[in-house]
């Protein structure tokens, strides 16, 4: 089914944020994201009114990404739309949009697995940024997931390293949480991290074999550390919240790149590209950026609207997916936990 001019309308809605693409080929043509502020105030996410702001959100969402790329329904090539993983109310809303449309327009439906996005936003074709060559290894880092994957081609991943237990998007959280810090506490910790001292307090890391994380130990760690000081020192957390930070980004840093720098060794790979929300933090760029001269590796980082949750990285698969008919039918659907 491949023609010169492809167009993809892609639906992501895999947690809070109602987020709508169109593509033309591997150019994104627009990439809009509606974000739920209702959350903050619960410190979290919760799964049933971020189901109900999807519904809100998603015609107005994909009305405006139409009308910003120019494109016209007409003229739409197929619809992807994001199967998992995922909170199940979030994601049965962009799929059951999309099934219709998809239905109403008798064009092609792509179902895309979310940390697949994640890893081949990469390709997207973006003015400054080089595209990897395969094979690469991808760390792919979030609130729900922490894995180094064997990127073989499109198609062809692997899982070689993952969490255990937490991923490292919930210890930036958790820690930001401890420290009285509003939600979403991990772009908060990166800002205060820039003020502050990674040598003043050290943590220990936690020793797990192979490739495979964990990060519920250190969790524990960072709040036994900031209670024992604050019973000693009741403005310990505000006097020091800039080493604290600081200190508790470069532990996970350091966590990160000993597994990195032991998957390269395993595999011989030197090509490393990092996505998902964590991706963000710009201690974690920097420290991989650095790599490239450390250690001979060549690092691939995303634009960074492609790094949290967006529909743009979803188009760039149902690009792919396209021209290898990769469809579903009507009958596929959503699924919370899905196999990588």
């Amino acid at each position: 089914m491949q023609q010169n001019e492809v167009f993809i309308l892609a639906i992501e809605s895999s947690c809070d944020d109602t987020a709508a693409a169109v593509l033309k080929n591997d150019r994104v043509l627009s990439n809009i994201v509606a974000r739920q502020n209702i959350h903050e105030e619960y410190g979290g996410v919760v799964p049933e009114l971020a189901s109900r702001a999807h519904q809100q959100n998603i015609v107005p969402v994909i009305d405006v990404a139409l009308k910003k790329a120019g494109v016209r329904r007409e003229q739409l090539s197929a619809i992807a739309f994001t199967q998992g993983p995922g909170l199940m109310g979030s994601l049965l809303v962009g799929t059951s949009f999309a099934k219709s449309l998809s239905m109403a327009l008798n064009i092609p439906l792509i179902a895309v697995n979310h940390m697949h996005a994640h890893i081949l936003a990469h390709f997207i074709d973006e003015e400054g940024f080089d595209k990897p060559t395969f094979p690469f290894l991808a760390l792919t880092i979030s609130g729900g997931h922490t894995q180094i994957v064997k990127v073989n081609d499109f198609f062809d991943m692997e899982i070689i390293g993952e969490t255990t237990d937490d991923a490292v998007g919930e210890a930036f959280d958790k820690t930001a949480k401890i420290l009285n810090l509003p939600y979403p506490g991990g772009p908060l910790i990166d800002k205060f991290a820039k003020e502050g001292n990674p040598k003043k307090y050290s943590f220990t890391k936690p020793k797990v074999d192979g490739l495979n994380f964990s990060f519920s130990g250190l969790k524990t760690q960072i709040l036994y550390f900031v209670q024992k000081n604050t019973a000693e020192n009741s403005n310990f957390i505000e006097e020091n919240k800039a080493d604290i930070c600081a200190s508790v980004q470069q532990i996970i840093i350091d966590i990160l790149m000993d597994k990195l720098k032991l998957a390269v060794a395993e595999t011989g790979i030197t090509q490393i590209a990092i996505g998902g929300g964590v991706s963000a933090n710009s201690g974690i760029r920097e420290t991989l950026k650095n790599a490239e001269g450390k250690y001979g590796w060549k690092t691939f980082i995303p634009k960074f609207e492609y790094t949290t949750d967006n529909a743009a990285m979803i188009g760039i698969v149902g690009y792919q997916k396209y021209l290898h008919d990769k469809f579903v039918d009507q009958s596929t659907v959503s699924k919370a936990r899905i196999e990588f």
